[in-house]
């Protein structure tokens, strides 16, 4: 039985809070940049239209809202977390674009129903802890007819085990149904059949390409990445050492490059998922 929100546990306002610090920790953005490139190749597959409506849900710094707006989409992004938000603001005045970025939750999106021709998420919209919300809310700012196309961390892949290693050292709260469900096919079926139909899923490749050491990139993700952080301060110093220990093992088991010393290689894999508003 759940804990969530009733006495036994945290509220989901503290769930939320406890979220937002996370997204604000580190600096996702150094992480972004990382996997700008697949960002790039993932909307050059959506073929959207100039003048497409389009919004971004947990945009982060903007990888897959800037190319949108690139392309002439009339692109908005949303994400929980106001300096990256900060980021993506200031990535588009460099280049001139007239992205919107907004402040909001995807479990309770801020936009009039049907204000929105597609709807896009890459890693993103999968760590808010009410899936189902979350689906509801992608049908109800999309017109009807509109596209949903999420990309979505597998559990098989790497990312999947790298939560893993982490939820055996800093166990998430009870209740949470784990992000990466929606990675998995016959789940996000079930979550986006009451509003969807037509959808599609593939399994994508991603690398994970970082000029460092297995060792380098657990330190990289340690002081970058906010929930890796997070997980890494609710340890003492012993359980520390034990969590970077396994991801550096995890990273280390991996690698494929041929310089595994100065240079880490990842094959990683992610769904993206295709789906059409009743």
């Amino acid at each position: 039985m759940s804990t969530v929100g009733t006495g036994s546990g945290p509220s989901m306002e503290q769930i939320k809070a406890s979220m937002r610090s996370a997204w604000m920790a580190g600096d996702f953005g150094v992480v972004a940049r990382t996997i700008a490139k697949p960002a790039e190749e993932f909307v050059a597959r959506l073929g959207v239209a100039a003048g497409t409506r389009v919004l971004d849900v947990a945009c982060g710094t903007g990888n897959t809202a800037i190319p949108l707006a690139r392309g002439g989409a009339l692109v908005t992004g949303v994400d929980i977390a106001p300096n990256l938000l900060a980021q993506a603001r200031e990535r588009a005045a460099v280049e001139g674009l007239a992205a919107t970025f907004d402040e909001g939750d995807a479990e309770q999106l801020p936009y009039a129903d049907g204000s929105f021709d597609v709807v896009v998420t890459m890693f993103g919209a999968m760590f808010a802890p009410r899936p189902g919300l979350v689906a509801a809310e992608f049908a109800r700012v999309l017109r009807p007819g509109g596209r949903l196309v999420m990309a979505n961390w597998n559990p098989a892949g790497f990312s999947g085990k790298m939560f893993q290693v982490m939820a055996r050292h800093a166990p998430p709260l009870p209740g949470l149904a784990p992000p990466v469900l929606w990675g998995d096919e016959t789940t996000v079926r079930e979550r986006l059949a009451p509003g969807f139909t037509d959808v599609e899923a593939e399994l994508i490749t991603i690398d994970f390409d970082l000029p460092m050491s297995p060792a380098g990139a657990v330190d990289f993700f340690r002081r970058y990445f906010g929930p890796t952080q997070v997980a890494f301060s609710r340890l003492d110093g012993a359980g520390q050492a034990a969590l970077a220990a396994d991801l550096e093992a995890l990273w280390a088991s991996g690698n494929t490059a041929s310089d595994p010393d100065s240079h880490t290689l990842i094959q990683n894999h992610y769904l993206q998922v295709t789906a059409t508003r009743r």
